[in-house]
This record gives structure tokens, sequence and C-alpha cells, in this order.
């Protein structure tokens, strides 16, 4: 299992540590590199101006939200990163949600599933620059049929640097799951767990089931997991660095009948814990939300306490379909957390 580092959201601007952590990735063996956007800073610019500063490690967006761009500008920015750093981009896509989509991007959110298979076509086509795009949609349409009527089809006037560029899709429910098995070069999984493992895997075996000869063979497919990692005393005192993460994504990325989010800890069983969450998050209480996330839930999409625990909780997560382990933690204790999580004993042991 490949392990990569996720630089999280940003609030008063990037976070601390977050480019020396990035400088550091080749050092530290990482696989990959993710950047994310919401509503804020982009996916694409850190990627470019922190990667720079590495020369083997892959650069993924993890994720760029596809209603913040058409899908040809989402193609022409990731060719041009792919070109700028030699071939190391990873375009991670999603679809977001409705708060989102309608709330800040001004556009439509329905069939978000149809609407992913049409992006994903148009990106494929830009890359692999066969032919002038085209499509006939029903979310997308290439030339646009209104206007002047002038507009034609056109292809990319700077040659892609590979045609296969992987385009990874974020997916939590078992639909959207298996639609990256049957159209994706990988899986984002958010809240992840091995104890679902089994479901996991057929959601995807379903996707593999339709899978069209042109793309990449289902045993390449990736899996990249971001997974919050916390080191502390012991696993108590870990899982609080956590819970206020996990309290934000059922409490507050989501609406009250929308939050894909919180139906992925309910479906591990945490239904109760969630709704004392979420309410918790509505009345205002930031803290009594975060103290309401039990340790067992933590447990399940997190790595907590110290080293030793951590490598040990780990193995679970080896087992599983995951092929990427993307920490999410503190960029400053990011080579400590990549020295837990080394298969066999901490360097200087």
């Amino acid at each position: 299992m490949r392990l990569g580092f996720h630089t999280g959201y940003w609030s008063a601007g990037p976070p601390a540590g977050a480019a020396e952590a990035v400088a550091a990735a080749d050092d530290l063996g990482l696989d990959s590199v993710w950047t994310a956007e919401a509503y804020g800073s982009d996916a694409f610019t850190p990627l470019a101006w922190w990667g720079s500063r590495t020369t083997r490690t892959r650069l993924g967006t993890g994720i760029a939200q596809m209603p913040a761009r058409t899908p040809t500008a989402t193609a022409m920015a990731a060719l041009t990163l792919d070109h700028l750093s030699g071939g190391r981009a990873i375009l991670g896509l999603g679809a977001s949600g409705p708060q989102v989509v309608e709330g800040w991007y001004g556009q439509p959110y329905p069939r978000p599933l149809e609407r992913t298979r049409e992006y994903v076509d148009v990106v494929r086509q830009v890359l692999r620059r066969e032919a002038p795009v085209t499509l006939d949609g029903r979310h997308y349409q290439l030339p646009y049929p209104g206007g002047t009527g002038q507009g034609k089809p056109l292809r990319a006037t700077v040659h892609p640097l590979r045609a296969d560029l992987p385009v990874h899709l974020a997916a939590q429910g078992p639909k959207n799951t298996a639609l990256a098995a049957e159209i994706a070069d990988g899986w984002l999984p958010a809240f992840f767990s091995p104890a679902l493992d089994e479901s996991y895997r057929a959601a995807l075996a379903e996707g593999f089931a339709r899978r069209s000869a042109d793309l990449s063979p289902a045993d390449s497919f990736e899996v990249s997991a971001t997974v919050p990692v916390a080191l502390g005393r012991d696993v108590e005192a870990a899982a609080s660095a956590v819970r206020p993460h996990v309290a934000l994504y059922v409490g507050g990325m989501g609406s009250a009948t929308t939050n894909f989010h919180r139906e992925a800890l309910e479906r591990l069983g945490h239904e109760a814990a969630c709704a004392e969450v979420a309410r918790r998050w509505a009345a205002g209480d930031r803290a009594g939300a975060a103290a309401a996330v039990p340790t067992e839930l933590v447990l399940d999409v997190a790595l907590v306490g110290t080293p030793a625990q951590v490598r040990d909780q780990a193995r679970a997560w080896r087992r599983s379909v995951v092929t990427t382990l993307i920490v999410q933690t503190d960029p400053r204790a990011l080579p400590a957390v990549v020295d837990a999580l080394r298969e066999g004993p901490p360097s200087g042991a």
C-alpha cells in the first residue's frame, strides 16, 4: 500500500507547514500529494505552486469539483499541469453536493451520475485528441446548440503529454462507486472503513463488469482513500484531534436532507451518533458536536494513537481494497506519521 498526503482545506491562508510538507514529499517517499477545493481555495493552483518543488511525487486534485469548470476547462488545466510536472498529474473529480453546486456555482444538481458520465466523456476526448470534441448530452453540448450558431468542434491546441492521464472519481455511495469503476482509473473514497471492504469490492466489481475495453485494465485501478491520522499519547487523546473534522462533515458539509458524508458513516452503524452530532451542530454548538463523536466512529475511519497503535490499526487497511492511503494530518506531523505507517519498525528503532 502506497502513501500519499492531503494538504486539506484552507481558512485564513495555506495550512501551516503545508508547503514544507509537499517539498519534503520526494524525500519521504510519498507516492502522491493531493489538494482540495470547496468554496475557497482551488485545487490546481497549490499543486502547480507547491508541486514545482518535487520531482517524483504524483500531483492529484482531491478533488476538483466538476461544477467549478466546464469539462474542457478542467481538461486544459489537467493537461497543462501534466506537462509542467513531467507527467505526474492525477485528475481527481467530484460532483460535490447540492448546497455547493446550487448555492456557490449556481448550477443545477439533479442527475449527478449522468452528469459525471458526460463530463468524463468530454475530458477523455480532450486528452486523447483523436478528433474535435463533440457531445450531444443532456447536460453538456459541444458545440453549443444555441447562441450565434458559429460554434464549431475544436480540439486542444496543445498535444497532451499523456492521452491516458489518470482520471479518478470521488464517490461514497454504492452507485457512484460502481460508476468510478466503470469509467475512471481510480476511486477516491472519503470516510472509507475496512469494516465495509466487502461491500466496496462488490460495488467496484459491478462497475468493472461494465468497463470499456479502451480504458486501463481493472487490475490497474487505484483506490486512494483519504484517512485522518493523529498521533498522541493514547487513542483517546489522538481521537480528540479528529473529532472536530468528523463533526464538520456530519453537521456542516451538506444539508439536512442531503449529506453524503453522514450517509457513509451511517452505513457503518453510527446513525444515532450522527444524529446527535448533527443536532448539536445545527444548534451552533460546534464543541458539543465534536464531543459527541464517539471513539468507535473515529477508529472506523481514522488512524489514531501512539505510533505503535497507528501501525497496528493500519494492518486492516493494508488488507483492504485500498492501494494508496492518503494521510490527512497536521502537515508538521507528516514525517512522524509516515514513519509510523512504514511497514516494519520505525526508523531508529
